[in-house]
């Protein structure tokens, strides 16, 4: 079984379910040919995982797409069983402007799928090709390819994705779509949020819905050059929760949400919680 997922949290080699020296012999796999083609960094990266399944000979591959579909590597992929999960207003300078272009965008890559799984039948009629049309999420998806029923959910986990610790939510939640989702699945506490948003995100939208978790935030700024420094998010955080803080560093942005004594949620970005996690490797967290 094969996964290939993106971005990363905890290191590259996260994006091809390996450690560390299985990732540098996929990626050394296909390194002259993607240099004498002048691939991009995501070509190499999908050329290396695909690599990698054949060599292992895996029977089954998770491939999550990258930014959109039809123009994406990963569209090499005569996938059996797509799942489109979510449709939201994303890289719309790439995508389309609306959700009916990004969501033709994002089923590009079912072109010889028999089975396509998607939440409600909202954009159905898009679908390409003759695949039976499913209803659902992951767990149909799965059982669509499996041809059975599965009878309990599998213990999957992601580095940033739902991730759970000791009195800590870690969630890369970065559209609106994505917070409404966050927060069906956690349990309804007052929160200490500590955030970091990209500037070109739908912030104020974030920060509403976000305000629904908690009363204090933490503001703070990931190491991407795009994040909106911590004390301009706090000025506009001020409008949704009671209590706000501006730490610029993360790694003390966090250690001061902990100081509250309260269970933490940290989002808004993968870029926040990578660098958290680079810190805690690095023994600074």
């Amino acid at each position: 079984m094969g996964a290939y997922t993106s971005p990363h949290v905890a290191g590259w080699h996260e994006r091809l379910n390996c450690d560390e020296a299985g990732f540098e012999r996929a990626v050394a796999r296909v390194r002259g040919p993607a240099e004498e083609l002048g691939s991009t960094q995501f070509e190499v990266l999908t050329a290396a995982a695909l690599l990698e399944f054949a060599e292992q000979g895996a029977d089954a591959a998770v491939v999550e797409a990258g930014l959109g579909g039809r123009l994406d590597a990963t569209n090499v992929v005569d996938a059996e069983v797509v799942l489109l999960t979510n449709v939201a207003l994303e890289h719309t300078e790439v995508l389309g402007e609306t959700r009916e272009e990004i969501a033709q965008e994002k089923l590009a890559v079912a072109h010889a799928a028999r089975v396509v799984v998607i939440p409600d039948n909202t954009f159905q009629h898009l679908v390409p090709g003759d695949a039976t049309i499913v209803l659902g999420g992951a767990r149909e998806a799965a059982e669509a390819f499996l041809g059975r029923q599965i009878e309990e959910d599998a213990d999957v986990s992601l580095a940033g994705r739902l991730e759970r610790r000791d009195g800590e939510i870690r969630d890369g939640a970065h559209t609106p779509e994505a917070v409404e989702w966050l927060l069906a699945r956690i349990p309804a506490r007052d929160y200490v949020l500590c955030v970091s948003i990209l500037r070109e995100k739908r912030v104020d939208e974030l920060l509403e819905r976000l305000g629904r978790a908690g009363s204090t935030f933490v503001a703070t700024t990931s190491s991407n050059p795009r994040a909106l420094p911590a004390k301009d998010l706090a000025a506009q955080a001020a409008a949704h929760f009671s209590e706000v803080l501006s730490v610029a560093d993360p790694a003390k942005a966090l250690a001061r949400a902990r100081t509250f004594e309260r269970s933490v949620l940290i989002t808004g970005s993968l870029y926040l919680l990578a660098d958290l996690h680079a810190r805690e490797e690095d023994g600074a967290g």
